[in-house]
């Protein structure tokens, strides 16, 4: 069963440095707290005013008529509301989509138009324009389709529309085709004649751009009444939190705690959040799913509803529906997660270096979420594929270093259907070509250099330096989220001195100790059983601060990212440990990294005798000698000879009286030069 926590993968640990004397000057030039000054500096920020204006409350947004052909849209749009022609907001069913659809129907609402919103069915219609859904629209009467979050690339929709006395207005940000659709106007940062200079913008940011010029108004006099609304939209479609994007969620979350709009109240309340607490966090994990589960299990019509209601009691009847599939959508993704873990593992395709799983029926709701998790668990690239009669459809994610897109573009030719960007991609395939799929991308990625996934530390702390007023001084450089995550730090060379269970055992309290100094930290979806590390141990630590409330009292809360045993990997472990997983995959055999010689193997051997030990700790305690891929090779051998057995977590060494011949193991005589084995 997977149980999340701590990734038990091997990453590359980076920790950053700042020049002290810089970031003394920085602090001083600005006003600004030190520590934080030292935290900016070590993330490659130097100009004061840079750092000012990443510090600021007063919202700065770039100016929207730099977008191509805002200007047309706007016009017409103007011109379609005093003609009283029926508009349609055509939108998407994920969290930025209905948040643009509400943005853009409200505008229109506001100035007397006669709109309606549509959002597809995720299921049964997908993603973007359709030519039934424009059919359907002509019987309804609309004159006239507004697009918010897609559109870029429905060509052939578009022109459909024309044919039945449909204008079309494009509003999108997603990357555009050679070939831009004969639309009215198409307003998307990303095309090529687009002179804005910030792209990186959410669905409904570019609508909301267009109501601006529409309006005649300057962004900032229109942000205080969407500014709610975008902030749940760009943190949903996880856009980077610099620039405009991080003064427009400033003001949201101010917006948010002060003046609420009734349907974004309803979720803070049926998410269980403290208004005073929200921050980009607590809308990633608390009101973004609850928004995106409507898409997901049923109709994203509902979410749209409760955006723009403004009765509480409907609105929090609403809340509540979404409430409860989300509870259903958190067990749907479990239940597929743990069977999905389950078929990797049976295969071993979580030595694949791009992990492919498929099972049949999966809820395409969840699938990319799911991938996303196998992505972080095992430290891959994942593609997971749900299975429907003759076809598969699927969701990957990837991270930085492995370009998704490129590595599933270059096997094109297995695919119905692909589209995507570096880190995320969709894709559809016949199911009778999925294991050639699996084969062609696995065998692409062989040819690029590995390069292991990273963990990016801000600094090196010393444990007796920590106090709530660091993680005081952290807050001020909120919000975080991507393009601007919350620090995490490293404290090394740190003795693990106590292990407590929490919550019946679902959590771990550890106690650590350098010198003279103790402290505790809090590791979260972690069992004892699962935790490699023992009393004792010298370890690293990665961990982030927090700020905890009890009983009137503020105290520095410490929670654990990530924990190894104390020191420098070796310069080759990661080629090691792709030297092995490509000989369990059947891609190569490199006998000099993998074979271990009879010494290695008994020393492995001894190390199992007494209470069962976890696998991840053999691959620490000889991580050096004789190294990962020796230490794997040794197990499997003794595995194979029925010396060791392996439950899934931990190794039990079991007793023989006889000596045992290594050549009685076929992966011992494979990597000695003889026979071929099944891995």
């Amino acid at each position: 069963m997977y149980r999340g926590g701590i990734v038990t993968a091997f990453k590359k640990w980076e920790i950053g440095t700042a020049d002290k004397e810089a970031a003394k000057m920085l602090a001083e030039d600005v006003g600004a707290d030190p520590f934080a000054a030292m935290i900016a500096v070590s993330r490659g920020i130097c100009d004061p005013l840079e750092f000012e204006l990443m510090l600021s409350n007063e919202p700065v947004l770039c100016e929207p008529r730099e977008l191509a052909d805002i200007g047309a849209a706007a016009e017409f749009l103007n011109a379609a509301v005093s003609e009283n022609k029926k508009i349609c907001v055509f939108g998407d069913y994920d969290c930025d989509g209905v948040t643009a659809t509400a943005i853009m129907t409200d505008y229109l609402e506001s100035r007397g138009a006669d709109a309606v919103p549509y959002i597809p069915d995720r299921i049964d219609e997908g993603y973007g324009m359709s030519k039934e859904a424009v059919e359907k629209l002509s019987h309804d009467g609309i004159n006239v389709i507004v697009t918010v979050d897609n559109g870029i690339s429905c060509a052939e929709e578009i022109e459909y529309a024309k044919t039945l006395g449909i204008d079309v207005v494009v509003t999108d940000h997603h990357l555009p085709p050679e070939k831009l659709p004969e639309a009215v106007a198409v307003v998307d940062p990303h095309r090529a004649d687009c002179r804005s200079a910030f792209k990186e913008v959410c669905g409904a940011q570019v609508a909301f751009k267009l109501i601006c010029v529409m309006d005649d108004k300057e962004p900032e006099q229109m942000l205080y009444r969407y500014a709610d609304l975008l902030t749940v939209a760009l943190i949903g479609d996880v856009m980077p939190l610099i620039n405009e994007n991080r003064s427009i969620v400033k003001c949201g979350l101010g917006m948010m705690k002060s003046r609420p709009r009734t349907g974004i109240s309803a979720l803070i309340n049926s998410a269980g959040i403290e208004r005073e607490s929200l921050n980009a966090g607590k809308i990633s994990f608390g009101i973004v799913p609850r928004i995106n589960t409507a898409g997901r299990m049923g109709s994203a019509t509902r979410a749209l509803e409760l955006l723009k209601s403004d009765d509480m009691m409907s609105a929090l009847r609403i809340a509540g529906e979404l409430e409860k599939e989300n509870a259903l959508r958190q067990k749907t993704e479990k239940d597929i997660m743990d069977e999905a873990v389950l078929k990797i593992e049976q295969n071993k395709y979580q030595y694949n270096r791009v992990i492919v799983v498929d099972g049949v029926g999966w809820h395409m709701g969840v699938v990319g979420i799911v991938a996303s998790r196998i992505c972080e668990k095992y430290a891959k690239p994942a593609i997971v594929l749900s299975v429907d009669g003759d076809m598969a459809h699927g969701s990957g994610r990837s991270y930085d270093g492995f370009a998704l897109f490129d590595a599933i573009n270059a096997c094109r030719d297995t695919l119905e259907k692909y589209g995507g960007h570096a880190l995320a991609a969709g894709v559809s395939v016949k199911r009778e070509r999925i294991d050639e799929f699996r084969k062609r991308i696995n065998e692409y990625a062989l040819k690029l250099p590995y390069i292991p996934p990273t963990l990016k530390l801000d600094l090196k702390i010393n444990p007796a330096a920590m106090s709530i007023d660091m993680a005081y001084s952290v807050k001020t450089l909120e919000p975080f989220g991507f393009g601007n995550p919350a620090p995490q730090f490293a404290l090394l060379g740190v003795t693990l001195e106590r292990i407590t269970e929490l919550s019946g055992g679902k959590h771990l309290k550890l106690m650590f100790r350098k010198g003279e100094t103790s402290f505790q930290a809090l590791l979260f979806s972690v069992s004892l059983d699962k935790f490699c590390f023992n009393v004792g141990d010298l370890c690293d630590v990665a961990v982030m601060f927090d700020i905890n409330y009890f009983k009137n009292n503020y105290t520095l809360s410490i929670l654990v990212k990530a924990i190894k045993l104390s020191g420098d990997y070796p310069a080759d472990l990661f080629d090691r440990i792709s030297a092995y997983d490509d000989f369990i995959s059947g891609y190569a055999v490199n006998s000099e990294l993998l074979l271990p010689s009879r010494e290695e193997i008994a020393a492995v051997y001894r190390a199992t005798m007494g209470a069962p030990v976890s696998e991840k700790r053999l691959e620490y305690i000889f991580i050096e000698n004789p190294g990962y891929a020796k230490t794997k090779t040794a197990l499997k051998i003794l595995e194979e000879l029925g010396l060791i057995v392996f439950d899934g977590e931990k190794y039990t060494q079991k007793k023989v009286n006889e000596k045992t011949d290594l050549m009685n193991s076929s992966v011992y005589r494979l990597l000695k030069g003889g026979d071929s084995v099944d891995r």
